[in-house]
């Protein structure tokens, strides 16, 4: 079997995989005080939750944009599987043209996830990564990676809206009947859930029409993508492990 763990700013996300079957997915709270040890027995009881003894482990990858957690996190799958795994970052064989000022600042879930992409969806592509920021990268006709936008991401923003206002309280999202609201909830859903789904149809109208390839397939992935893409008027796919088949394929160009 094959680990595949994405580190992000708010969850830890693993999955394993067995040939080309995702055979569970876990989410952790991304704690940065956590010794190795500590998240290795944590890790030890999701594989014997999930049934999956850590001797059958052949490699494992990561993906991180917490550096200050990416040595913990290695110490700790190589103590519980007996495998180093292999982080993503510069050096690493990706198979991708990255067409940026700047390659070495590309994030490593950024990669992963257009890695991904490129192997399960049509070219040119839309990938949208709606975490703790909301992204949009744009992947042209040949695979390569031509740039991406990034702006704040829906919780961030419910967040600041509830804590710099007096009156509008803390609110869970859900994609309301109408637009139009008629009380405080209804509305600041309206305004999220609507308003972030206009912004992604109109960036991805707006870069499609700059990136002069025709028509482009999108994706979207992340843990606030699945109801919101429904609201956009584009067709969007979901595929919410997308980050980590994209660290899957990694392993398997650096493993040959």
């Amino acid at each position: 079997m094959f680990l595949a763990i994405d580190i992000g700013n708010t969850n830890i996300t693993m999955g394993a995989y067995d040939g080309d079957e995702l055979v569970f997915v876990s989410r952790l709270a991304t704690d940065r005080s956590r010794t190795p040890d500590q998240y290795a027995i944590e890790f030890k009881q999701i594989f014997s939750l999930y049934n999956a003894p850590t001797e059958v482990f052949s490699g494992a990858a990561l993906s991180s944009v917490v550096p200050e957690l990416s040595s913990t996190m290695c110490e700790a799958i190589e103590k519980i599987t007996g495998h180093r795994p292999l982080v993503l970052g510069p050096g690493i064989k990706t198979g991708m043209n990255i067409l940026i000022d700047n390659p070495a600042q590309l994030g490593a879930d950024l990669l992963a996830g257009c890695v991904g992409a490129a192997a399960l969806y049509p070219l040119p592509c839309l990938v949208i990564d709606l975490g703790t920021a909301s992204k949009i990268s744009v992947l042209d006709k040949n695979g390569a990676f031509r740039g991406c936008t990034i702006a704040p991401g829906i919780g961030i923003s419910l967040d600041a809206l509830s804590q710099r206002t007096s009156q509008l309280p803390s609110i869970s999202l859900k994609t309301p009947d109408h637009a139009i609201g008629t009380n405080t909830l209804d509305s600041m859903q309206s305004g999220t859930v609507f308003g972030f789904a206009a912004m992604i149809d109109g960036l991805c109208e707006k870069l499609e029409a700059e990136l002069g390839q025709g028509k482009m397939s999108s994706v979207a992935t992340g843990g606030l993508a699945k109801d919101l893409v429904k609201s956009c008027k584009r067709e969007i796919a979901f595929n919410r492990e997308l980050v980590l088949y994209g660290l899957k394929v990694l392993y398997e160009k650096n493993k040959k």
